[in-house]
């Protein structure tokens, strides 16, 4: 009988696990409390000493066995080893349910493995739950994000990939006595591997790190130009956060896709969300309702932003925001 929940820790470039893995296990230990405390396990893969890097930081997040490839050969990832890697673990552990990130890995790995395993996969959730009868609930934005739906897988391991940002942190760490379990890789068995010629950063990205940003100030349609969102950058700068952008934004050429927000962007999270000439249409809620406190400035006071704001202003951002930026400033000065 299958049993336990599976989560791939994906290790990103710069050498540590991706964080959405850490708010799968927060998710994990909520429903692993639904399923008659079924077993948390995690899969990683990667280079030579990742397993005794990460041991501790697995052993505050409710994983109880963690399953380790390692090889210095595995260090960049491959489509096919990695997949045939996580079908081989499976199909050894049967777990009834396996999570991974919705990241640009995440995208690519998790429907080949669910391809190869002859299950469902519901992709890009931002919501899991265990239903009445013991199964895994996923939620997901269809229609165009106009619909929330919640979809049943009917073979397991009943699959889904959850969007970075969506679910929380742990606030209180689950210790476990987590086993780093080593396996064997079979990577001999390919006739070639992959070879890195060249890794170039996104120079936007490293500004903008809007997936563990405090405070966002995003803009839309409304800024009208390129120099509306460099006065949005200026609030951010005195607040101390970063700034985003509406879908309506970007395609208008005033904003770079990379701080894109919404549901064919990034799903954040961040303590105070300021919406400046954003209407609020559901694409873009879909991927802000995450936040802590929404606070809207918008000309039209019957936009649908206000709805989902806690406070709203009615009124022209070009008048507003260099007043915030200057209140704050002088705040910041004493």
């Amino acid at each position: 009988m299958a049993r336990g929940i599976l989560i791939y820790a994906e290790i990103m470039k710069s050498g540590y696990v991706a964080p959405v893995f850490f708010s799968l296990c927060a998710k994990a230990v909520e429903l692993s409390a639904k399923l008659d405390n079924a077993p948390i396990y995690a899969l990683l893969i990667g280079k030579l000493g990742i397993g005794e890097k990460f041991k501790e930081g697995f052993k505050a997040s409710g994983v109880e066995k963690t399953f380790v490839y390692v090889d210095d050969r595995l260090e960049n990832y491959s489509t096919e080893i990695y997949s045939e890697i996580a079908v081989d673990l499976v199909n050894e552990i049967e777990p009834e349910i396996f999570l991974i990130g919705a990241t640009t890995q995440g995208r690519d790995l998790a429907p080949r493995i669910s391809s190869k395993l002859h299950t469902g996969l519901t992709a890009d959730c931002t919501g899991l739950d265990i239903n009445e009868k013991g199964q895994l609930a996923a939620t997901r934005p269809t229609f165009g994000g106009k619909l929330m739906a919640t979809i049943l897988c009917k073979k397991m391991p009943q699959m889904a990939t959850v969007r970075p940002g969506v679910l929380p942190f742990l606030e209180n760490p689950v210790y476990k006595d987590t086993e780093m379990v080593y396996k064997d890789h079979g990577i001999s068995n390919f006739s070639s591997m992959p070879a890195l010629l060249e890794f170039v950063k996104d120079s936007e990205e490293l500004i903008n790190s809007l997936d563990s940003a405090k405070i966002i100030v995003a803009g839309g349609k409304g800024c009208k130009t390129e120099k509306g969102f460099e006065l949005l950058g200026e609030l951010a700068c005195v607040l101390g956060g970063t700034v985003g952008a509406s879908r309506g934004a970007v395609d208008m050429g005033i904003a770079p896709q990379s701080v894109q927000i919404g549901q064919t962007g990034k799903t954040v999270t961040p303590e105070i969300y300021i919406a400046c000439g954003i209407s609020g249409a559901i694409q873009h809620i879909v991927g802000i309702e995450g936040s802590k406190k929404i606070i809207a400035i918008n000309t039209d006071k019957d936009a649908p932003i206000f709805q989902h704001s806690d406070i709203g202003y009615v009124g022209d951002l070009f008048e507003v925001v260099p007043k915030l930026i200057e209140i704050f400033k002088d705040k910041k000065d004493k």
